[in-house]
């Protein structure tokens, strides 16, 4: 039964396709309604909340002192980790990381990391003794497609909040952490035989191969992440970038509005 119903569904995004629709009625590059909001986590530094269609997540960010590795003795640390719970979705276990919730940790590391957007060396308080470490902490509260987006949306908005926490170390003043840009992820699968932006969950599992690009400020790609099997065209990709370009900079903007409340 667990392999028909995929099969029905695969039937079903093809049809689908073949008319240029989708299930829940978007057009073949349209969104979800997005809301984001920040310093929504009372013990966390910074933080955002990101409701994507029926999406839910969170994520948060804290910073700790630790000694900075021998090769890099200038540089502070970012971690990034998620956490996929049976909360999300009766797909999850309880128990120790799924290799869902490390590649998704991963990509989203990936995207702010290759970015640049945060300078380790800014970091530093004593070269080679003491720099700070920023962990970000994700927890999906409700996978219905696209986690990917949402978390890197969160990530980055809650980054963009935090406040370095100086003075309960002792180590200076309260700062805001330096962000120098907003990296932002679009995802798309392969839906019914074509690319889809923002797949639903049904999408997701009737599709067949997905791509996550993240892009910087001015549009350049910081990283791209495929999923699954599956190959696509030059074209395919020419045309999926084009549309990632549209929607990053349409959810930079919100990161900025609500920076700016």
């Amino acid at each position: 039964m667990a392999q028909l119903v995929p099969s029905l569904l695969r039937q079903e995004l093809a049809r689908l396709a073949e008319e240029d629709q989708r299930l829940d009625g978007r057009g073949r590059w349209d969104a979800r309604d997005i809301t984001l909001e920040t310093n929504c986590l009372y013990n966390a530094e910074g933080s955002a909340k990101v409701v994507m269609g029926g999406t839910i997540v969170y994520a948060g960010v804290k910073f700790e002192l630790r000694t900075p590795w021998p090769d890099r003795p200038t540089q502070g640390s970012l971690m990034c980790g998620a956490e996929l719970r049976p909360v999300a979705g009766r797909k999850y276990e309880p128990g120790p990381p799924s290799p869902q919730s490390i590649e998704l940790s991963r990509v989203v590391d990936r995207g702010i990391r290759e970015s640049n957007c945060i300078d380790m060396e800014s970091l530093c308080i004593v070269p080679g003794e003491k720099v700070w470490g920023v962990m970000i902490d994700i927890h999906v509260m409700s996978d219905q497609g696209n986690i990917f987006d949402a978390c890197g949306l969160a990530a980055i908005a809650a980054l963009r909040t935090a406040v370095v926490p100086a003075e309960r170390f002792d180590v200076g003043e309260d700062h805001k952490l330096q962000v120098s840009s907003t990296p932002i992820m679009a995802s798309f699968t392969r839906a019914g035989g074509r690319f889809v932006y923002d797949p639903s969950e049904e999408e997701e599992l009737g599709g067949d191969e997905r791509i996550h690009i993240t892009l910087g400020d001015e549009g350049h790609l910081h990283s791209l992440q495929k999923g699954l099997r599956g190959v696509f065209t030059p074209a395919e990709f020419a045309e999926i970038f084009d549309v990632a370009q549209k929607h990053c900079a349409e959810l930079r903007k919100l990161v900025a509005k609500q920076e700016g409340n």
